[in-house]
């Protein structure tokens, strides 16, 4: 993986974190409004997650699939592009 490190895993911790409070809220029978509104906060950041990881994907293996004409990566990233659109 080549995006930064420190910056993915402070997020995903960040969303982990989240998870846990929500798991907490369901516990407690807490307003559904508000444990809606915390899991669209923790799928904002998985989200920023990805984008942080397909950005650093796209600089470094696909241009060097391109360099190298390896139309692998760039399918590979097609078909994800597809999913994520799904």
């Amino acid at each position: 993986m080549q995006a930064d490190h420190k910056q993915v895993k402070q997020l995903l911790l960040t969303a982990k974190g989240q998870i846990e409070g929500i798991l907490k809220m369901v516990d407690e029978d807490r307003y559904c409004v508000d444990i809606s509104h915390q899991v669209m906060a923790t799928e904002a950041i998985l989200k920023k997650v990805n984008k942080e990881v397909l950005a650093a994907h796209m600089k470094c293996c696909i241009k060097e699939a391109a360099l190298e004409n390896d139309d692998t990566k760039i399918e590979e990233m097609i078909q994800l592009l597809n999913s994520l659109m799904e």
